[in-house]
């Protein structure tokens, strides 16, 4: 095998798949560890990269999500020929994600077989669905040469965060470190079904703040509003930082909780690299699927007979796999962190 092997990692669009992605990453230095990793990359998941201690660099995707885009991925194929990259790894099953190596000229184009990919990858793989049941596990085999007969073994996700990162956002926000602090994730890209609701996620900060804990609101400007309706309903305690950081400090200022209360959502999958104590509330989408891929995390779902059904708005318009989530279930949970 070649030593100092270049490889191009063509990185999923959502926030969560990018942080599971790093099982792939840690996966492939623990196979070649003299590999070099670099990872295209959407602008909105970048920061996440500079978490991930296993990739050497981080390039844009110049596209809007959803946007075909094929000559500004043929452009920037042809500008990375100059890095002689040995093998790219493609995670997007889309055809419009294999043109950029493709064009890069790379000689090893692996991924599973998608959208009409034939000639323009020469490494298809067949996606077995009843063995690779997780993203994660898919991910993670595309890691080896074989067909896997069994599931494989998936590191979990494990971001740097150093102290000076963490002083800096201390410094930026007058950040009281001396009060425990638990950080609520409201907010889902992917639509209301997985958002367990603003009065429910009320209840709990409202409990935590009498017990003399800060509660913070984590998300992105999407996530403004549900936060604000949280925050008026608890008379202003909390602490809003929805749509006031990027990506980067979101990490920075979840790495200082003691405990995260989540949706199923980006922001879920970075407090478990973080081995946040964390609490991740499902409803429309499935754990068995998805999971928050830490040992300190504690999942909540009711797995009714209608879920999951991974639709953006209650097909059945009542979202009781979220609503029959009391609050009282997760502040039990979220008391049993301490008794452990």
């Amino acid at each position: 095998m070649k030593e100092n092997k270049r490889i191009l990692v063509v990185g999923p669009a959502w926030v969560g798949d990018m942080v599971m992605a790093q099982s792939l990453f840690i996966t492939l230095k623990q196979q070649q560890p003299d590999c070099q990793i670099d990872v295209i990359a959407p602008a909105w998941t970048l920061g996440l990269l500079q978490r991930m201690p296993e990739v050497s660099l981080a390039i844009e995707m110049p596209l809007k999500r959803g946007k075909l885009g094929i000559f500004a991925r043929i452009k920037l194929g042809k500008s990375l020929r100059s890095h002689h990259y040995d093998q790219a790894i493609l995670l997007p099953n889309t055809w419009k994600s294999a043109l950029t190596p493709f064009f890069a000229k790379i000689p090893l184009r692996t991924g599973y077989r998608g959208e009409f990919r034939k000639g323009l990858l020469n490494d298809m793989r067949r996606l077995d669905e009843t063995v690779l049941l997780q993203t994660v596990q898919r991910f993670v085999a595309l890691a080896d040469t074989k067909q896997p007969t069994i599931p494989p073994s998936c590191p979990f996700p494990q971001f740097k965060v150093s102290q000076e990162n963490q002083q800096q956002v201390i410094a930026k926000y007058s950040i009281n470190t001396q009060t425990k602090i638990l950080a609520l994730c409201p907010g889902a890209e992917f639509g209301e079904s997985k958002q367990w609701p603003a009065i429910y996620y009320a209840k709990v900060a409202r409990d935590k703040i009498n017990s003399g804990w800060q509660v913070w609101l984590l998300g992105s400007a999407k996530d403004m509003v549900i936060a604000a309706e949280i925050n008026q309903l608890c008379t202003g305690g909390c602490v809003d930082f929805c749509g006031e950081t990027n990506i980067v400090e979101a990490i920075d200022l979840l790495s200082l909780a003691d405990a995260v209360i989540s949706n199923d959502s980006g922001l879920m999958h970075v407090a478990a690299a973080l081995n946040k104590n964390l609490i991740a509330i499902y409803g429309s989408s499935d754990p068995e699927f998805t999971p928050p891929l830490s040992s300190t995390a504690k999942i909540i779902h009711l797995g009714l007979n209608c879920s999951p059904c991974f639709q953006r708005t209650c097909p059945l318009e009542h979202t009781h796999c979220l609503t029959e989530i009391k609050p009282h279930q997760v502040l039990e949970t979220l008391d049993s962190f301490s008794q452990e």
